[in-house]
């Protein structure tokens, strides 16, 4: 039988020392928490134990299909999200260690899973958006956020650990309403065809997909990921310039975060992902080619210099 998480094994102290202080609404309130987790609390004439529940699979979606509350209030400060195509244990890792972070906001946490994974893995209050197989990125990304109902969204990689409080600086940044999108890696062109990191921080070209922050609003002015980029190569590039045409500016703000390896990357054989990635760079083009007006360096020269 598996370990149960630590945050589930604090849930069960404080529902013990309800039921002793015989507050047992207090009680029967934590253990619907812990069920709905995936885990039971068994009552033991020396204390308790956890023992995971036989969860049913969650119905497995096109992302069509899932509905979007973006046109409902907001009812939390923030929604972190993240796109499962394999390597789970990642995005288990990022959860945990921004549940330590975010201090006293209210956060949703938001998995949209194309993987068929145990719902109960991910932990307690995260909502799941079981898709179906075949799923491709950019379309994956939008069901999950079709969802959010945070003022401020975090679209996020499992190569991303928090180290600190990553949202106080995006959610200063974002204060300010000329800002579309911020993160703390930016990126700037001066052709539109090789892209390089940005030096320092502040305005940048696009905002890399490790990491991008924006009001829940732009989801709603800039529009949705274009749902052919199947891969996620370029995908961020492209919805940073959608943020850029809205007349939004991008930000590269410092934050606190460990950035292990992007497993998609490495994990894929080379000659496959040089093939998708040409795609997906042909696809930015024709959305943005000779868009000059979105390029901080502005148009190059006729001859190349400068």
């Amino acid at each position: 039988m598996p370990d149960p998480p630590a945050e589930l094994r604090a849930l069960a102290e404080r529902r013990a020392a309800a039921r002793a202080a015989r507050d047992f609404g207090a009680a029967d309130a934590l253990r619907d928490q812990i069920a709905a987790a995936g885990w039971t609390v068994v009552d033991e004439p020396t204390g308790w134990q956890l023992q995971p529940t036989v969860a049913q699979p969650l119905p497995r979606l096109p992302a069509s299909a899932v509905r979007s509350v973006l046109d409902q209030d907001p009812t939390y400060d923030a929604s972190l999200h993240w796109v499962v195509e394999g390597w789970p244990q990642d995005v288990v890792r990022a959860i945990r260690a921004f549940r330590a972070t975010v201090g006293a906001r209210r956060v949703q946490f938001v998995v949209a899973d194309v993987t068929g994974a145990d719902p109960a893995g991910w932990g307690p209050g995260v909502e799941v958006v079981a898709l179906e197989e075949g799923t491709g990125w950019a379309a994956a990304r939008n069901a999950g956020l079709r969802r959010s109902r945070g003022l401020v969204v975090l679209a996020l990689d499992g190569s991303i650990e928090p180290a600190g409080d990553v949202l106080g600086p995006l959610e200063a940044a974002l204060s300010d309403p000329g800002v579309g999108i911020c993160g703390p890696f930016g990126i700037v062109t001066r052709d539109l065809r090789e892209f390089d990191e940005s030096p320092e921080a502040g305005e940048c070209d696009a905002i890399e997909g490790y990491l991008m922050a924006f009001r829940r609003e732009v989801l709603t002015i800039a529009g949705p990921f274009d749902e052919r980029f199947r891969w996620y190569r370029t995908a961020d590039i492209d919805w940073s310039f959608r943020v850029r045409d809205a007349r939004l500016r991008a930000m590269v703000v410092p934050v606190p975060v460990t950035k292990h390896p992007h497993r998609m990357w490495f994990e894929t054989p080379p000659a496959q992902r040089a093939t998708w990635s040409k795609r997906n760079f042909y696809r930015f083009l024709d959305h943005w080619r000779d868009r000059w007006d979105l390029v901080l360096s502005g148009e190059p020269p006729p001859d190349g210099t400068g």
